[in-house]
């Protein structure tokens, strides 16, 4: 199963829908007590070392804390409604939402969206924090030191906080820093804000596959053992089969699993088929 991170979304379809987000490098991601996550559990690393380490704080959500400089580059939503002009093959809208202070989309949710809270300064921030949780878990003092901590370390060209460092690395890709990455700056600047605080849950997003496979694409039994004349390629065999990727896989490099299961199930089959035609000719 693919575990992500996400909030609810603005139109559920059912019960506890929620819509996943594509971040880029830039927000600071906080634990439901307003702890930084430690390295490097910063947005879109280790995906499965973030789940656990959100399991063991004892709470369901966690924090992003960001500005509206952020979050007019960085916050990509998934789902062809929330990126008609990538699903539409628009050039112009691509264009458009690199030039855009914030895209269309992202801005709905911050007009409207139940766990986004969007303020002018910190103080008014972790109120609005503290408002969507059972309990006041942020304490503003300790939050400030968080953001003024990162903060700091902008104009240090030789800082050992690793966040700014993959920031600054991922805008040398030309591709990341014209429409993916936000150039570095303080969030407590009061030129980028507003601040936005977005709270985020863990969402269920699809299945990487049922059936456990080895390398030749056959379906095992619960012992381990091949199941006789089954076969499973693709999303079904968890893309790969046979734990070809690993237990972190990249999402984004699926396809060569697909090809590589698929091939190895057909190869199956028609190396089986030849055998009983050479047979039957023998007979």
């Amino acid at each position: 199963m693919a575990l992500h991170r996400g909030h609810r979304e603005l139109e559920p379809l059912w019960a506890r829908h929620g819509i996943r987000i594509l971040p880029g490098p830039s927000s600071l991601w906080l634990d439901a007590t307003g702890k930084r996550l430690p390295v490097p559990l910063f947005p879109g690393f280790d995906t499965l070392g973030t789940l656990e380490h959100i399991v063991r704080t004892g709470y369901d959500h966690t924090w992003f804390v960001l500005d509206k400089k952020i979050i007019g580059k960085e916050f990509a939503l998934s789902g062809s409604e929330q990126n008609p002009d990538l699903t539409g093959k628009s050039v112009r809208g691509v264009i458009g939402r690199a030039r855009a202070d914030v895209p269309g989309p992202v801005q709905a949710f911050m007009d409207k969206g139940v766990d986004f809270v969007v303020e002018k300064d910190l103080s008014a921030l972790v109120r609005g924090m503290n408002a969507l949780t059972d309990e006041p878990l942020i304490d503003e003092a300790a939050l400030r030191r968080e953001i003024t901590a990162r903060d700091r370390e902008i104009a240090n060209p030789f800082t050992k906080d690793l966040q700014v460092t993959a920031v600054r690395g991922a805008r040398a890709y030309l591709g990341d820093k014209l429409i993916r990455t936000a150039a570095p700056h303080r969030i407590l600047d009061p030129g980028a804000g507003p601040l936005i605080a977005v709270r985020l849950n863990i969402l269920t997003r699809k299945s990487l596959g049922g059936l456990e496979t080895d390398l030749d694409s056959r379906v095992l039994t619960e012992g381990g053992e091949p199941l006789e004349g089954v076969y499973a390629a693709g999303e079904a065999a968890g893309f790969g089969g046979g734990g070809v990727h690993g237990y972190r896989s990249l999402e984004g490099t699926f396809l060569g699993g697909c090809v590589f299961s698929g091939r190895a199930a057909g190869g199956r089959r028609r190396g089986r088929w030849a055998d009983a035609g050479s047979r039957a000719g023998a007979r």
